[in-house]
């Protein structure tokens, strides 16, 4: 009991030792450790974060973690100290079995940025297993007339341990018949045989007892025993021979289950049933051996009836006996040594050693996004795998170590087309034939703001009535981004700008959220018909993007205005307007004119007359277009010497905006009409008639050429700019932001009674103008010609007073009225 204390004692020594003097070192940039197995959870390997160059706060931040090829955790971090320790109980027999070398390799994995880290660590071998034999007890039956010299394989103990911890010799107990001896196989391989080395008596002793015992070379040695029971046989005094002592067989690991892989064939030289043979595995044939072979035990052919896998064990040897049927049966050994040829039947692996991380869709190529490595069970060949990734994928693969890769970027990545790829990588042996797997990893791309929103359209036209609610909407914009998250909300702004020197903020509001222009008051037209807005689409990304776009909002006009009359001069200041007129007048003379305007436009600014009211409605007549009062009759003695006329003006408009005028006409004797002396003068020949005459053609002439002009210049601006109308209205914008106003023109051409004129219209009588007149009396004795400069036509009382001077006395009156108002 003290002894095997002491030993115990002994081997936890040797173990802390191990424990205590842990070595390692860094090859090809890999770093290696070395422990013994059976270490005690908890126990430290090594300081990794030290030997990696890493910081303790490293250690978390970068999420430092261990990953290991063998599918067990057997190591861990400690994240306080950085020390890498045992997680679980190796068992290095488990791991690499009777492999000389036993490296656990590791992949140390850290993130931001991703890196990965081999190292390994060697387990060494401790003597912790005894030598055993699979059978405990052994029954040899010897002739006794067997030739000393004789010998019997016996079975061979079996070691898990390695290297100087393994099988390393035998003994026997002491026996005056027999010894060992040890027959040295290929491959170094060395069996124990029983040999006789005296003649046997069966009548002195039927039976030997032997011991044999299998001694590792540990220190202490560890020991493991078998009983050897030899019975002496009486005659039968022939052994079975086999012709070959080894068979060796090449088979590849595909073949079917019944397939013949060998026959062994043995003689015996006895006769009769001492010379009749049947054949068996030797009895220490282990049972994963029993499941894949078998043998007939008449004819010795060796059948497979299980699978053969290369991969697994490459050689199999198994001992046959032959034994005779004698009383004192007798019997010979071979071996058969099968040789599995590795075949290309196993598919390529690929594990990840890291979940792949999501990516920036501007990251730089190189970026690692996962760590893979790749292996296949197979040999040779068969074992060598190839990676490959879809053509025109923005990623590629970068060896780094021993089948390991490092899935990185290598082109321009866009979250817009593909939020996510699914990448698809295809791992093929180069086996005949091929076999190949495909591995789909998933990789998301974090959106980057990149994309600016982007208008419907570059510009929206509005058409909004005048008069509107305040706080009415106008129109709703609409923006989208083709980018995700924060960086694809959109917010609505309207850029500052002016709108007749006011900005533009005064007018109109808009939803930062939906994008919709909201009316901060109602509109005018006749003060303003058309302006723009400037409105801008942020994301919310950072940094952020933006785009413009321009909003031109229409002003529409109502009919929200009377006419306004401007001649009579009297009647636009508002007080009765007084006319003379002739007793001699004869029917369709021009008593007067009636002219008005309308600040509307189009229909609602076309303008009709209609006498409502009259003292003799049967001798007078007002022209609906024109205004102009006429008689319908001559006049009589009887009419009353005062007419009062009252006169209706109505727009065209919806609701019909009107307005009238009085005009009193005063019949008066003696008073002649200007045509007779016209006709009068005109048979007068003399130089300064033929020179008015001349002025007349020439005046006409180009009062022709420039109504031509005028015409089809409105005529082209009306076909392009504008519906058609009475009257011809143009819009027209320019770069600068619509300062130039809208103009609208009228042209009127009159030839009926003793007054003959042209008028060109244009703007509103609220507006600034430009005026030209030209008057030409043709019952004037001298040529008349007058020509006003630009006037305000908002002091109506100076062109009245012009238009006064001209009737009746002047019969041919041209006039060009252009108006334009400043925005």
């Amino acid at each position: 009991m003290t002894k095997r204390m002491g030993y115990r004692g002994w081997r936890c020594q040797a173990l802390w030792w191990y424990h205590f003097f842990l070595l390692w070192s860094t090859i090809d940039g890999q770093t290696r450790y070395t422990i013994p197995e059976e270490l005690k959870q908890g126990s430290v390997v090594g300081n990794l974060a030290k030997d990696l160059g890493l910081g303790l706060s490293e250690i978390f931040e970068r999420k430092l973690r261990v990953a290991s090829e063998a599918g067990k955790q057997y190591f861990s971090v400690d994240a306080g100290k950085g020390d890498l320790v045992v997680n679980e109980r190796i068992d290095r027999e488990a791991l690499c079995g009777q492999s000389a070398s036993c490296v656990l390799p590791l992949q140390v994995v850290i993130e931001n940025p991703l890196q990965l880290y081999r190292i390994e660590v060697e387990i060494r071998d401790v003597n912790d297993n005894s030598p055993s034999f699979l059978t405990k007890e052994r029954n040899l039956k010897i002739a006794e007339l067997t030739a000393v010299g004789a010998r019997y394989p016996l079975e061979t103990a079996q070691d898990l341990d390695v290297g100087g911890n393994s099988l390393k010799s035998y003994s026997l107990s002491k026996d005056e018949c027999f010894s060992l001896k040890m027959k040295e196989l290929a491959g170094g391989r060395k069996v124990p045989e029983l040999v006789l080395d005296k003649p046997l008596d069966r009548e002195k002793q039927s039976v030997h007892q032997l011991l044999l015992t299998a001694l590792d070379g540990g220190n202490p040695v560890k020991t493991g025993t078998s009983v050897i029971i030899v019975t002496v046989l009486d005659n039968n005094d022939n052994v079975p021979v086999f012709k070959n002592a080894l068979y060796k067989i090449t088979v590849r690991e595909n073949i079917p289950s019944g397939f013949l892989l060998a026959k062994v064939e043995a003689t015996d030289a006895d006769e009769g049933v001492n010379g009749e043979i049947e054949y068996a595995f030797a009895e220490h044939t282990p049972e994963s051996l029993l499941s894949i072979f078998q043998i007939n035990s008449a004819t010795g052919e060796v059948f497979l009836i299980g699978a053969l896998d290369y991969e697994s064990v490459a050689t199999h040897e198994i001992d046959i006996t032959a034994k005779d049927k004698g009383l004192h049966e007798m019997e010979g050994h071979c071996r058969v040594q099968v040789e599995v040829v590795d075949i290309n039947d196993n598919a390529p692996e690929i594990v990840l050693t890291s979940k792949p991380s999501s990516v920036r869709e501007d990251a730089p190529s190189g970026t690692v996004v996962a760590l893979l490595s790749v292996r296949d069970l197979d040999s040779g060949d068969n074992g060598k795998v190839t990676l490959q990734l879809p053509k025109g994928s923005p990623f590629s693969l970068k060896p780094s170590f021993s089948n390991n890769y490092a899935l990185v970027t290598s082109g321009v990545l866009d979250r817009d087309r593909f939020p996510e790829y699914n990448i698809e990588i295809t791992a093929t042996d180069s086996g005949s034939p091929p076999l190949s797997i495909k591995k789909t990893i998933p990789v998301s791309i974090t959106d980057v703001n990149d994309n600016p929103p982007i208008f419907t359209q570059p510009s929206y036209n509005v058409y909004i009535k005048e008069n509107g609610v305040p706080g009415s909407i106008l129109y709703s914009v609409s923006a989208s981004d083709l980018d995700f998250g924060e960086n694809a909300k959109i917010s609505y702004s309207i850029l500052d700008s002016k709108v007749q020197d006011v900005s533009v903020s005064s007018y109109v509001y808009m939803n930062s959220d939906n994008g919709s222009i909201y009316s901060m008051h109602s509109f005018d037209y006749e003060k303003l018909k058309v302006f723009q807005i400037q409105v801008q689409a942020k994301d919310q990304g950072s940094p952020s993007l933006s785009s413009n776009a321009t909003v031109h909002v229409f002003i529409l006009d109502q009919n929200d205005n009377a006419p306004s009359v401007i001649y009579p001069s009297s009647a636009a200041l508002g007080s009765l307007s007084h006319q003379r007129m002739p007793r001699s007048a004869k029917a369709g003379h021009l008593v007067t004119k009636v002219t008005a305007v309308d600040a509307d436009s189009g229909h609602n600014a076309w303008i009709s007359y209609k006498l409502v009211e009259a003292t003799d409605a049967s001798l007078f007549t007002v022209n609906l277009y024109t205004g102009e009062v006429r008689t319908k009759r001559a006049v009589s003695e009887q009419d009353d010497s005062s007419q009062r006329l009252i006169i209706e003006i109505n727009d065209d408009g919806t609701p019909v905006q009107s307005s009238t005028v009085t005009v009193s006409i005063l019949l008066e004797d003696g008073l002649h009409e200007p045509i007779l002396d016209l006709r009068q003068k005109a048979v007068e020949p003399s130089k300064k008639s033929g020179r008015i005459t001349l002025y007349l053609i020439l005046s006409l002439a180009s009062v022709s050429v420039l109504s031509l002009v005028t015409f089809l210049i409105l005529a082209v601006k009306c076909m392009r700019n504008s519906r058609s109308s009475g009257s011809c209205c143009m819009r027209r914008s320019d770069c600068d932001g619509y300062k130039n106003p809208n103009r609208n023109l009228q042209i009127q051409l009159n030839s009926d009674g003793p007054i003959k004129y042209v008028e060109v219209l244009g703007g509103d009588m609220l507006s600034q103008s430009q005026s030209f007149r030209s008057c030409l009396s043709p019952m004037s004795e001298y040529s008349d010609f007058t020509f006003v400069k630009p006037s305000s036509t908002t002091d109506f009382k100076e062109m009245i007073n012009v238009l006064d001077a001209s009737l009746p006395d002047s019969t041919w009156t041209f006039e060009s009225q252009q108006v334009s108002r400043e925005q």
